[in-house]
């Protein structure tokens, strides 16, 4: 039980210094010399948890994807149409944010890593599609392709992320999420076309 705190202790410093440290002069300029210093601890003690710094900032995106679909999935286990049932994994995320706001910062910010955004945009991407193929199932008669349509909220969703983590903004999560809710789910509706509600 010791060796698991210890380990997780470690785990932890390690990912606040690289934190701290992207916010400070980006991603790119980071190495795992600054990081293992700014973390008091041994390279191999890096090297026993993590492959790399990329590894390091992506370790937690399973834990979010587990959190993420665990929401999902109860929304769709619901009733109702689009607006009661769609996306719902979004405010699941606008609620993570506040614990780990700097992350997130960090993420989105221009001294955020490309890769990391565009593997957080996937996961993201990922949710989008399950939810669309569970609400509506794709048909030749749709009006916008389904692609496009997953790109768009997609981007909505990290848009009004970097939006409000960039400015700090006191609005809550719920407030935040009702937000990118209005903006999106007549967009979705309307490119969906008319669908029969499933209850």
């Amino acid at each position: 039980m010791t060796g698991d705190r210890r380990s997780r202790r470690s785990r932890e410093a390690l990912h606040r210094a690289l934190i701290a440290l992207v916010l400070e002069k980006g991603y790119e300029a980071v190495t795992i010399n600054d990081i293992v210093a700014r973390a008091d601890v041994g390279r191999s003690t890096f090297y026993a948890h993590f492959d790399s710094k990329e590894d390091l900032l992506t370790s937690g995106m399973a834990e979010l994807r587990t959190l993420l679909m665990a929401h999902q999935e109860r929304a769709l286990a619901g009733c109702g149409g689009l607006d009661a049932r769609g996306l719902g994994f979004s405010r699941a995320l606008f609620e993570h944010v506040p614990s780990y706001r700097e992350v997130y910062r960090a993420l989105v910010s221009e001294r955020g890593s490309a890769i990391v955004m565009n593997r957080l945009s996937g996961l993201l991407a990922d949710l989008v599609r399950q939810d669309l193929a569970a609400m509506a199932p794709p048909a030749e008669s749709d009006p916008v392709p389904r692609s496009a349509l997953v790109q768009f909220v997609v981007g909505a969703l990290t848009a009004l992320l970097t939006w409000w983590t960039d400015r700090n903004c006191d609005l809550p999560p719920a407030s935040v999420d009702t937000m990118f809710r209005r903006l999106t789910i007549p967009a979705i509706a309307a490119a969906l076309g008319p669908r029969p509600e499933t209850g």
